[in-house]
């Protein structure tokens, strides 16, 4: 799981030049458990880890650009991912 992540991670730094690894790291393990948490509380059968980086790859696509502002709109995430301009990649 752990590569399926840091590719992720890297694609998400590519789309979004304001956050940092750490940060775009974090995203990557938010969504990913949203997203498995989500699909088992539906009561969907599990379809495995491919599934799951298909589906936060499309977020990531999708919505990568901007989520450094999803903090301002959702102050309970600010503790996950301050933003620390000393710490961009």
């Amino acid at each position: 799981m752990k590569d399926y992540q840091e590719r992720l991670t890297k694609l998400l730094l590519n789309k979004n030049d304001f956050l940092s690894y750490e940060q775009a790291r974090t995203w990557i393990e938010l969504l990913w458990d949203d997203f498995e948490t989500t699909y088992a509380r539906a009561g969907r059968e599990y379809k495995g880890i491919e599934m799951t980086e298909k589906i936060v790859r499309h977020w990531i696509e999708q919505y990568g650009e901007n989520l450094h502002e999803f903090v301002a709109q959702n102050p309970k995430y600010k503790d996950y991912l301050i933003q620390d301009k000393n710490k961009l990649h």
